[in-house]
């Protein structure tokens, strides 16, 4: 049995760091333009060449962000679609009983601990709130993006909404990946110093038992299956554990043969049991054949005494 289990693919690894790249050099890149009295903030600026380098940045990282997160959203639907991709990452009612166990179980309450599946409630918390934030952040960028275009259609006062809005979840989504996710993939004590897991696709055989049993069990018993032997191809002449079948008789079922079934008088040409004989003349209930003709009959003799 393999130490450690494919986990995440080429794709998805592949995605995170983009996204993980992405987003740092968004908050780099915004923050100094929401606490631009900051000094910290007016030192950035200057490093990465002023006020207009840093908005032609982010904007360029932000249009990337936008393109990589339908990308993603585009895939998972036409996966979906296809059957190829189950539904590991939907909240089922399943993930309020765990969250209770554990909450529980942290406080010393019970013994028993949640038992998960791929993604436990905390990891599908975290990746939806992303895919809101995205939402959030994705129309309010593009709306100060384009400001003239969009007042054309809508009132000028979504201009400074969405310019609220867009600073604030961009700040509560940098705590929320600090504090949350920081502490989860590289602080918590199951995986300090660091959750390699994401960059090398793998995780290791004892996290599996501890983190997703569930998924494990059900990886073990896809591998047992795959693994069998095939069993032997059926011919016509015999079933594996039963003696081969001729053409006369049938395990436990006495031969049949023409005259007669077991248990029943044989049957003849000339009849059958409780029928009337069939005679070459008919069938019962059928009209009887036409007699066979006869010879005519010779012209009576003349009278005596009759004329000639």
């Amino acid at each position: 049995m393999s130490a450690s289990i494919q986990r995440f693919s080429r794709q998805q690894i592949i995605e995170h760091i983009l996204m993980m790249v992405l987003f740092t050099a968004l908050c780099i890149t915004g923050f100094p333009q929401k606490f631009f009295s900051a000094q910290t903030s007016l030192a950035l600026v200057d490093l990465m060449g002023g006020v207009a380098a840093t908005r032609l940045i982010h904007r360029v990282c932000g249009v990337l962000f936008t393109v990589l997160s339908l990308w993603h959203l585009a895939w998972a639907a036409l996966q979906l679609a296809r059957g190829k991709l189950p539904l590991s990452m939907g909240a089922t009612k399943k993930d309020f009983t765990d969250a209770i166990t554990t909450l529980r179980y942290y406080l010393g309450v019970s013994k028993e601990q949640a038992r998960f599946d791929r993604f436990d409630y905390r990891q599908k918390f975290e990746y939806w709130g992303l895919v809101m934030g995205t939402v959030v952040m994705v129309s309010t960028g593009l709306i100060l993006l384009f400001p003239i275009l969009v007042t054309s259609v809508l009132p000028g006062q979504v201009i400074p909404a969405s310019k609220a809005a867009h600073g604030s979840e961009g700040l509560m989504a940098f705590l929320v990946i600090i504090i949350w996710h920081i502490y989860n993939a590289h602080l918590s004590p199951e995986v300090f110093p660091f959750d390699t897991a994401i960059f090398t696709g793998r995780i290791s055989r004892h996290r599996m038992e501890r983190e997703h049993p569930l998924e494990l069990e059900r990886l073990d018993l896809a591998a047992q299956l795959s693994a069998a032997p095939a069993a032997p191809p059926l011919t016509p002449s015999e079933v594996e554990g039963a003696p081969p079948l001729t053409p006369s008789e049938v395990e436990g079922v006495a031969p049949v043969t023409p005259s007669g079934v077991e248990g029943a008088p044989p049957l003849t040409p000339s009849g059958v049991e409780g029928a009337p004989p069939l005679t070459p003349s008919g069938v019962e209930g059928a009209p009887p054949a036409p007699a066979k003709s006869e010879e005519p009959a010779p012209p009576d003799a003349p009278e005596p005494g009759g004329r000639g």
